[in-house]
């Protein structure tokens, strides 16, 4: 290290340390700035509803089943239909083949395919992957009313 000369003529050594003061003013000022906005900013809060509170499905639905090996079940479940109507029986159907299906069983019920309730059910070991994807067709399809079904436990 470098010796420093004073004028007494004792030897001084010279400081090689960072003064690191100013940094924590620094970090004080930002911590305080943090504080006073975090209360300011609007927690997004997801609300999502429960068993309990959701409304009663309708009775005439068509029924969308997602199995584990991403085939569907489709079926048309309406208490008034006659026992030999074609659309109460299970379908089992591929992807592509939804819309139409979908479209075909409420023409059958008389409704148009927009206004016909439709309800996902997927087993819990089906990947939310499969789901979203059906999901999707059915929005494509122009289907306004689609609901997931949920068993209910009791519990809250």
């Amino acid at each position: 290290m470098a010796a420093i000369q004073s004028r007494g003529g004792t030897r001084r050594r010279a400081l090689a340390e960072i003064n690191v003061v100013p940094y924590i003013d620094v970090m004080l000022v930002l911590l305080i700035i943090f504080m006073v906005t975090a209360p300011l900013i609007a927690p997004s809060a997801v609300k999502l509803p429960t068993v309990g509170e959701a409304a009663r499905a309708p009775d005439t639905v068509v029924e969308v089943d997602v199995k584990a090996d991403q085939t569907l079940s489709v079926r048309l479940r309406d208490p008034k239909a006659k026992p030999g109507n074609p659309g109460l029986n299970e379908q089992t159907i591929a992807l592509d083949q939804l819309q139409q299906t979908v479209t075909q069983l409420a023409s059958q019920d008389g409704a148009d395919a927009a206004s016909m309730p439709v309800l996902i059910a997927a087993d819990k070991d089906v990947r939310y992957n499969d789901v979203i994807r059906v999901l999707n067709r059915l929005k494509q399809a122009g289907i306004q009313r689609v609901g997931l079904a949920v068993q209910a436990t009791g519990q809250r």
